[in-house]
């Protein structure tokens, strides 16, 4: 859908946890779902034009009027924010969101913290239905320990981040399925835990 759209400076500040700017061809927005721009510091839509970016679909003139606002821009499903100085970071997939009891939870948030703590080697966290937040995050984990504490990591995480925030399951995986590409499949993750929270 597009070529490379963003890259930290050359010469200049890196800031950890960017993308940087965008290229000197390419604009690049941070959008409410109706399409306008949002102030910096706000997470939103990241909508992208430029002359590396696609002009549609091949013979989806439907999807291609979806994904396209009438002035060209691309809306990426990447949920993303600017900073004061206009860098731009990815906080995770639209898709990906988590609304439990009504607050937005970003996965990526989560997994980049469980990713740091004693124990785990890598996690995956998404939303499963549940009966009294309508969504609970729900965390799986490759541990890297012989035994895994669920109550243990959730004492590590506890002071990193905002209770709503917390995994209400944290589960244990041997490995994180992937596809061809790599990508951790959440959505067969989601299919294996589907009824974990309807009992």
């Amino acid at each position: 859908e597009a070529g490379m759209i963003t890259s930290n400076p050359y010469s200049g500040d890196r800031l950890t946890g960017t993308v940087g700017f965008p290229l000197d061809d390419v604009s690049a927005r941070v959008c409410d779902e109706e399409g306008r721009e949002l102030e910096d510091g706000k997470i939103g839509t990241l909508e992208i034009k430029g002359p590396n970016v696609f002009k549609g679909y091949w013979k989806l003139p439907e999807k291609t009027l979806e994904e396209f606002r009438e002035d060209g821009f691309f809306i990426t499903g990447d949920l993303a924010c600017r900073d004061l100085q206009g860098y731009l970071s990815i906080v995770g997939r639209g898709k990906d969101l988590i609304i439990s009891g009504g607050l937005n939870v970003y996965p990526k948030e989560v997994e980049d913290r469980l990713n740091h703590l004693d124990g785990v080697q890598e996690s995956a966290v998404f939303g499963l239905p549940h009966p009294d937040f309508g969504e609970a995050v729900t965390a799986i984990i490759v541990s890297n320990q012989k035994t895994f504490s669920e109550s243990e990591i959730l004492d590590q995480l506890r002071p990193l981040m905002a209770a709503f925030k917390l995994p209400k399951r944290i589960l244990p995986i041997s490995e994180l399925p992937r596809n061809s590409m790599g990508k951790v499949q959440k959505n067969l993750l989601r299919k294996q835990h589907s009824v974990l929270f309807q009992n």
